[in-house]
């Protein structure tokens, strides 16, 4: 057996070498696998929402007179009772309750959070004693509350309120973490909860708020290391905790469904890239095996003369392949391993390390005995010939009808895969390699033309005298085995086109995710005390607004809404042809600014016409930081009155503020039947007129609350008159404010898809601007639109937050900048009052992106797709090799007969060009023709993310590279295994004119 390998070095060195590419191949798929999984679900972790890393168990239930001890006896059984170890859990109760705001109520939460001053910015203390609370500053301002103040909070509307001291007023730190994930701590259809001491629910009339357990999941048990089946162990304990009467609520549920979907999507693409290779792998090793099979013809034959059994002869033909194939197998295996690290980096679970290498070893056993299974074939078909045709230095054309049914049966299986893939099940079985057996297909019924073509050019060309056509379409028709190879490779050529074409289109559908999610080339999360100040510090840091712009995003809402400084919204924002004009929003919103207040006091002309005295209040915002301040006048007799307040608020400073609205309020109750006439308004400490004859006058510029039962509104040249209206439906509500309309109603607003239904038979109405709902304009519409995808609205951050007057509906607030946004922007937006807690980029979000399950099994494609060329151009070497001699006696036969030594080159060279040239050409066609008839099977998003369309896995441009690539590749590998043939042409020309001496009329032409 060691004599036949060095015998026969070179074709065991093509076997070696084709085994270690399929081996490599092999081997990295389970190591990717693994690694590529592990990766997906770390980034899936990481990426998600922090509400998705928690679990929450809630229990309604009464606390008696110790709060302390019924929280801890719920805590203590829910530790029991769920199956998780070492875990941290947040303690809290909550009750829904009713805020007192003078004639207002309000739904406000009083709750209590372990933890809570830990996670929150005061302005005052932490309340330590029952009865203390600390409210929100959005609480603050609504309710005209201060550190201090009296918080009253009832049952209902209509029982008795319990006063609660304001110790302090808050800001959340971490808005968007795991402590504030549970809904029941945060503002829903109210104000955000008033948090207290436990002690406080000690009080007879909130003993029975909702208890919660909130618990952080380690990492580690959501990805699933180990094996560890997270959502079987909670669905385990699902029953336990209904027969305790215990709520268990899982919002991981969506978070390990796209784990799961990773893992699969890596698992399928994987086994499917692994298959196809592993088939073009023994496809190819049959080839070597039979070209280098005619060199052992005559081996087998004088082992048949000299009387060798078949048993012999078979142990013999085994041993040979069994060298090189089991080296390439070692040989290969490592490379594989060290492959897959690259590209997916280490397996770190002690337990998947061992899974993925067992997995590995398996795969090397299974090309290992997969190669000599093919090889073993086709020296069996040689070994049952006879001695005769053994001897035989020229093989059948014809062939056989084993061959022909094969042929069919694949040509069908291409039709079974195609209408499987057709049929909604692309996601499974044969649809999963439509593509490549469509291209098998169409490769099988090419090379049959092909050969065609090539004989009847043949004969054609010999008869018409043109020798070098003639000649090479001869080689090509008549040459065995050139079909098989011509069908390799066109399969390879096709496979790596549909497989860089997805690759290249989950590349870019990457970036333009990323691009519409984010909407600008870098965006900044920060935290702001209230729009006001985020916008007023990014006009601070960027006064030419060409390179930052201030962002709430409120996703949340029906329908989603994103705030932006629209007058910046062309020059900062990443804008596509798919969101319309970027200037029409800024159009639609036209600037009214006010005058601005910069004095210390305010003096009133105002004319009161009321049955009782009745106390004015101006009430102003600070332009630059926010803060809501009042000027109070009175209380006012009936009669004509020039009175003056003191302003707070910082308005002496750089803006200063802007009136916001007047609010009448009474001694006793309601200022019922109250009705004042403003006839002036203006500012001492510098003096100036703060509201002329103009701007009284002009009804637009005024509007009433937007709920319940408003003030009366009447403008006339130099008088605004505020009526009470009396309370004839008895709502809940009693308006005693009038707001100054310093942004146009309807807000103007840009729409994303189709109007929320509500829209379609009412007014269209936003629930995100203020207090209340606040009518809208649509100026827009767009299919698609940035931050909001295909369901949302854009609308103007400084016309909302006008609207909104002092309240302040929070959001997410982000500063996106421009992609050519210098360095220095960041210290100067923390300079201007901004604190950045996230930093996110396209390229960035991209590149978490491609760490989804379909972008790593996209990328693993594309590498087996590589090696699967590689394993065509060593076919190619092969059929090139095994020929070249008896090729080269042809052509010296020829030039014996007076070819010219070029012409013997270029038809030795060109049998092979063609061979490459229409096998690329082909693969290419195939490509195309099987991404037309089977589709593609990529998935580019695990979520099914398709907000803007992704480009066509398989453009021109994407063939056309990849044509090219490949041509070279193949082209090289052909020329490289005949320059012996050509040398030796050449060797022979230089022999004939030696002979025949210098060259002239008798000499070689």
């Amino acid at each position: 057996m060691l004599g036949a390998v060095r015998a026969r070095s070179a074709q065991a060195l093509t076997v070696l070498i084709l085994t270690a590419l399929a081996a490599a191949v092999a081997v990295a798929g389970p190591w990717y696998a693994v690694a590529a999984a592990s990766r997906a679900a770390a980034s899936d972790v990481a990426n998600a929402p922090a509400g998705e890393h928690v679990i929450s168990v809630r229990q309604s239930s009464k606390v008696a007179e110790d709060p302390r001890q019924g929280l801890d006896a719920f805590a203590s059984t829910v530790r029991r009772l769920l199956p998780l170890p070492d875990l941290q859990p947040v303690l809290g109760m909550s009750l829904s309750r009713t805020a007192f705001a003078g004639a207002s109520r309000v739904s406000m939460a009083l709750a209590y959070r372990d933890g809570f001053c830990d996670h929150v910015q005061l302005v005052g203390e932490c309340p330590a004693r029952a009865g203390d609370v600390a409210i929100s500053l959005d609480s603050a301002q609504r309710l005209g509350l201060d550190v201090g103040s009296t918080l009253k909070i009832g049952a209902t509307d209509i029982s008795e309120p319990i006063e609660m001291r304001v110790v302090g007023r808050y800001s959340t730190t971490d808005p968007a973490g795991e402590y504030w994930s549970n809904k029941l701590y945060r503002a829903d259809d109210g104000l955000p909860p008033a948090f207290t001491p436990l002690d406080t629910f000690s009080n007879p009339i909130l003993m029975d708020p909702t208890l919660t357990y909130d618990v952080g999941l380690p990492a580690a048990l959501i990805r699933g290391d180990g094996g560890y089946d997270l959502i079987g162990a909670l669905n385990r304990a699902g029953q336990a905790f209904d027969d305790a009467d215990l709520r268990l609520v899982i919002p991981t549920g969506p978070l390990l469904t796209t784990i799961a979907r990773d893992r699969d999507l890596v698992r399928d693409g994987v086994l499917v890239a692994l298959g196809q290779v592993l088939v073009l792998s023994w496809f190819a090793i049959g080839l070597a095996g039979r070209y280098t099979g005619r060199e052992r013809r005559g081996d087998a034959a004088l082992l048949k003369l000299r009387g060798s059994t078949r048993r012999g002869m078979f142990g013999l033909a085994f041993g040979q392949h069994l060298v090189p194939v089991a080296a390439g197998v070692l040989l290969g295996s490592p490379l594989g391993l060290l492959a897959a690290w690259g590209l997916a980096g280490p397996v770190k679970e002690a337990a998947d390390r061992n899974t993925a290498l067992l997995l590995c070893a398996a795969a090397a056993l299974v090309v290992l005995l997969g190669g000599l299974l093919v090889l073993i074939a086709v020296e069996f078909a040689v070994l049952r010939l006879p001695v005769a045709t053994l001897l035989r230095r020229v093989q059948p054309a014809h062939r056989g009808w084993r061959a022909d049914l094969l042929d069919l049966v694949l040509i069908g299986v291409a039709v079974a895969a195609v209408y499987q893939a057709r049929a909604g099940a692309a996601d499974r079985g044969l649809a999963l390699v439509a593509p490549a057996l469509v291209a098998l297909a169409l490769a099988l019924l090419l090379a049959r033309l092909l050969g065609r073509i090539a004989d009847r050019a043949g004969a054609a060309a010999l008869r018409t005298g043109r020798l070098r056509l003639g000649l090479t379409a001869a080689r090509v028709s008549r040459q065995p085995g050139t079909d098989r190879v011509f069908t390799l490779v066109t399969v390879a050529v096709a496979i790596l086109a549909t497989t860089a074409g997805i690759w290249w289109a989950g590349q870019t559908a990457r970036t333009g995710r990323a691009e519409v999610e984010l909407g600008a080339a870098r965006v900044l999360t920060v935290e702001a005390p209230n729009r006001t100040t985020l916008e007023h510090a990014v006009r601070t840091a960027d006064p030419d607004g060409h390179n930052a712009m201030a962002v709430v995003a409120d996703l949340g809402k029906v329908p989603p809404v994103l705030a932006v400084d629209s007058s910046r919204l062309a020059a900062v924002a990443n804008w596509r042809p798919e969101y319309g004009d970027p200037a029409t929003l800024a159009r639609a919103t036209p600037d009214r600014e006010p005058v601005p207040i910069t004095g210390d006091r305010l003096d009133l002309r105002v004319r009161s016409d009321g049955p009782a005295p009745v106390t004015v209040s101006a009430v102003v915002q600070n332009e630059a930081t926010g803060l809501i301040a009042s000027a109070v006048f009175g209380p006012l007799k009936k009669g004509t009155h020039t009175v003056s307040a003191r302003l707070g608020g910082g308005c002496t400073t750089a803006p200063g503020c802007r009136l916001v609205l007047w609010e009448l309020s009474a001694a006793q109750g309601m200022p019922t039947g109250a009705k004042v006439t403003v006839t002036g308004l203006s500012q001492r400490n510098p003096g100036r007129t703060v509201l002329d004859d103009t701007t009284l006058g002009d009804i637009s510029r005024w509007r009433a609350d937007l709920v319940g039962a408003a003030m009366e509104i009447t403008a006339r040249p130099g008088a605004l008159t505020l009526a009470m209206n009396p309370n004839l439906s008895g709502a809940a509500n009693v308006g005693t404010r009038v707001y100054a309309a310093d942004a146009t109603l309807p807000l103007p607003v840009l729409l994303a898809g189709a109007p929320p239904t509500d829209w379609q038979f009412s007014d269209a109405l936003l629930y995100s601007v203020g207090v209340s709902a606040v009518t809208a304009r649509v100026v827009g519409t767009a299919p698609v639109l940035p931050g909001v995808g295909r369901s949302g609205v854009l609308m103007d951050l400084d016309a909302a937050r006008r609207v909104a007057a002092d309240a302040d509906q929070g959001g997410t607030m982000q500063v996106w900048l421009a992609q050519d946004a210098p360095a220095s922007l960041l210290p100067a937006l923390t300079r201007a009052g901004l604190t950045i807690v996230g930093d996110d980029s396209v390229s960035a979000r991209a590149d978490r992106l491609d760490e989804q399950g379909s972008a790593r099994a996209a990328a693993f494609a594309l590498f087996a797709a590589l090696i699967g060329v590689l394993l065509a151009a060593a076919a190619v070497a092969v059929a090139t090799a095994a020929d070249r001699r008896s090729h080269l006696e042809q052509l010296r036969a020829l030039r014996v007969q007076g070819l010219t030594v070029r012409a013997a080159v270029s038809i030795g060279y060109a049998a092979g060009t063609v061979l490459v040239v229409a096998s690329v050409l082909a693969g290419v066609l195939a490509a195309a023709t099987a991404g037309r008839i089977a589709g593609s099977t990529g998935f580019v998003f695990t979520d099914s993310w398709d907000i803007v369309p992704p480009p066509s896995p398989l453009g021109a441009a994407a063939l056309i590279l990849t044509g090219l690539a490949t041509l070279v590749v193949l082209g090289v590998t052909g020329r490289l295994s005949l320059l012996s043939l050509a040398r030796g042409l050449r060797d022979q020309g230089q022999g004939t004119r030696s002979r025949r001496g210098p060259r002239g009329r008798g000499g070689d032409r």
